[in-house]
Order: C-alpha cells, then structure tokens, then sequence
C-alpha cells in the first residue's frame, strides 16, 4: 500500500484537529487519560498542538539542517476552552507551511524522510491516535476511516523498520530484529496485509499475505489502537491465531 496523497492527507489532519478539538469541548482539563497516565486531558491536547504549530514554524523557516522543537518559539498557547479552535489554527497552520513550499522540499524531521511532506502524514496519524486518547478520557464513541487507519498502520510500520536498522535516542528498535521469525497484521475492513519479517538485521515489511508465526487481524481502525497500544492484546475486537507471546513482544518493543 503506497502512502495516501499529500491532499488526501492536508484535509484528513484539518478534520481529525477539529474532531479532537470536538472531543475534549466541555471536558475537564485536568482529566486522566488512561492510555497516557502521565498526562491530563490539557496536557495531551497541548501535545498535539504544539507539534502543528512548531512543525509549521519550521518547515516556514526553509531551514538548511535539524532544527528541534525544543529551538523553536510560538505563542503561548490559549486557555483550555480555546484549545478547540487552537488546534484547527495549527493543523490549517502546517498544511498551508508545507503547501507553500511543496510537499517534497527537504526540510528538518527526525527520520531519514526530509521532505516537508512527512509532517503532514505524520501529524495526521498522531492526532488519529491521540484522538482515541481524547475519547477514551471523556467517555465518548470513537472511530475512523478505514483507508486512513490502514495508511496510519503503514506509516508505523515503516517507522518501526527504519529504527530497527538505525538508532535513534528515543525509537530504537533494535529489540525487533530477529531469526526470522513472522507477524502478519490482516486487515478486514479494507482488505489489506502487512508481513513483518524479523532478521538479524532488521524488521522488514512487505504486503504479501503469507503464513506467519501469528497472525492478528481485524479491522484497519480496531488494528492501528491495538499496535498503538489502545486496544488490549487480548481485545475482543482483534483476532490473534499463533504464537501470542510473539504479538505481546511486538507490542512491549514498539511503544512510542
């Protein structure tokens, strides 16, 4: 499956702001989020929001080399009952930075991805999750695009691969490489595959449908929260035939 469109994606991460910003409207900002016990129901929104507007600052900037976000500066934030229209403004923000100037400008991320490109795909998959978060807080329904959920599988996926072969402070997937050993993530709704192949020196990810150690399938939305930590390994919702010990260790190594 080869990425969705830079378009498709610029609406997707504009609509998924303002269902999060929906989402939490009415909330208590200091609520738990059990998926992020860490964090209260503010501190997650303003994780999601800082990342559009300092990503936006940054691809803005046409800089020449990694710039993180810890270097860049933006206006403080709004108060709880404005982070709604807050995180519109920064996921508007980022698609109008990366229209500006074209999806495949090299630009600063934190992958071997350069293009400015990248941070859309990769900010609308994060508010995806971060929405389910946000939902699981406040006690509300949550759902999404079959097709984006199955794009936002194929990103991590791919995240897990490169990080399996180089290192990196805070994604080292080093733990996954193996001897061979096989996952096949299926997905029902839509109809699509994922192989994982561990090796000695890396994770590989191919579409072919295959035998495998374990299979784990169900839908593309329930699939994405179960390998994003969302669902439980044991969740109703998702099947799992074969080695389970293999998936739970899948799952322990690939959290973000």
């Amino acid at each position: 499956m080869t990425s969705l469109s830079h378009d498709r994606l610029a609406v997707a991460l504009v609509d998924e702001a303002a269902r999060f910003g929906a989402t939490i409207a009415g909330a208590e900002p200091d609520s738990r989020v059990p998926t992020c016990p860490e964090w209260t129901l503010c501190d997650l929104s303003l994780h999601v929001g800082v990342a559009y507007h300092k990503s936006a600052v940054i691809i803005a900037s046409r800089p020449a080399g990694y710039v993180p976000f810890e270097a860049v500066t933006i206006d403080d934030p709004p108060g709880f009952a404005g982070l709604g229209g807050w995180l519109r403004d920064g996921a508007e923000r980022l698609v109008a930075a990366v229209t500006e100037v074209g999806p495949e400008t090299p630009t600063s991320t934190w992958t071997p991805d350069r293009r400015a490109g990248f941070w859309t795909r990769r900010l609308t998959h994060e508010t995806v999750v971060h929405r389910a978060d946000a939902a699981l807080a406040t006690g509300q329904p949550y759902d999404v695009d079959a097709e984006l959920a199955a794009d936002g599988i194929t990103e991590g996926l791919g995240l897990v691969s490169v990080f399996s072969r180089q290192p990196h402070p805070a994604l080292d997937r080093a733990s996954l490489r193996g001897a061979g050993e096989t996952l096949l993530f299926h997905a029902t709704e839509p109809d699509l595959d994922w192989l994982i192949r561990r090796t000695p020196s890396a994770v590989e990810v191919s579409h072919e449908p295959a035998a495998a150690d374990v299979v784990v399938e169900g839908r593309a939305a329930d699939l994405l929260l179960a390998l994003t930590g969302r669902l439980a390994a044991d969740d109703p919702r998702i099947g799992v035939s074969g080695d389970a010990v293999l998936f739970r260790h899948w799952l322990a190594n690939t959290r973000f």
